[in-house]
């Protein structure tokens, strides 16, 4: 049965494969991003490939007022949400503590800790009993490491958030599922590193990183499970990857 998923951070890595992993199994899109004219170019390309039915929500996940006014205003036929995927987030910068931005700590809890509460907030009028909210975490919301600070502290929030909300959520029947991926290979480091193509690449070097594709398989594959199934809380790496510290790299 099509169900209408709504998937913030749409443009690219985890929830751009997400759009293409539902909508192969026949899925309505609601695709959150700041880039109107990716999320413009992916409806299209699934509309071509699949026939996907794509709603476009071009607002930063950061705006509260924009998050609430684009759910208050789904039109009619959209106005019923079964998946939230909250996967709009990032990294800014990899700094010991005394020496970071502030304005890239500002960036990471705006985006990856009060954007999903803005969306969620926004979202949970339209999600009747049955419906999914998944949570993109990270393997550095399970263990901190050196200059992880403030994005390790944003995603343990996530974890913790993740955890309320499915109790607050119990009687309303809403299953939450956090996914914490660890190395993958997206536009995560170039963000995280500004840009800096080559110090992004030489993260992965010396093993095989997930891919969006991975990610977005196992997110599907929670969704997919019977209404009494809930999985509630997942940790995916490579097989080189143990957690969020130790590695086995070729040499």
């Amino acid at each position: 049965m099509s169900k209408t998923v709504l998937i913030t951070g749409a443009t690219a890595g985890f929830g751009a494969a997400c759009a293409e992993r539902f909508a192969e199994t026949g899925h309505r899109l609601l695709l959150n991003g700041r880039r109107t004219e990716r999320l413009e170019a992916i409806a299209a390309d699934l509309k071509t490939r699949f026939g996907t039915e794509s709603l476009l929500l071009p607002f930063d996940v950061r705006d509260r007022a924009a998050a609430t006014a684009a759910l208050e205003g789904l039109p009619e036929g959209w106005r019923n949400i079964d998946i939230l995927i909250n996967n709009a987030g990032l990294a800014l910068g990899r700094d010991l503590f005394a020496e970071a931005s502030l304005d890239d700590w500002d960036t990471m809890l705006d985006t990856n800790v009060k954007g999903l509460l803005y969306v969620t907030k926004a979202a949970l009028p339209y999600m009747d009993r049955g419906a999914h909210i998944i949570n993109l975490g990270s393997v550095a919301g399970k263990e901190v490491y050196e200059r992880g600070n403030v994005y390790c502290a944003s995603k343990f929030a996530v974890d913790a958030l993740s955890r309320s909300l499915r109790i607050d959520l119990l009687p309303r029947g809403i299953k939450v599922t956090a996914i914490h991926p660890g190395a993958a290979d997206t536009e995560f480091s170039l963000v995280r590193f500004k840009g800096d193509a080559d110090t992004a690449r030489k993260v992965y070097a010396g093993f095989t990183p997930l891919s969006a594709r991975d990610v977005a398989e196992v997110i599907h594959y929670t969704s997919t499970l019977p209404p009494h199934v809930c999985i509630n809380d997942l940790v995916l790496t490579c097989t080189q990857q143990a957690d969020a510290i130790y590695f086995h790299k070729d040499s």
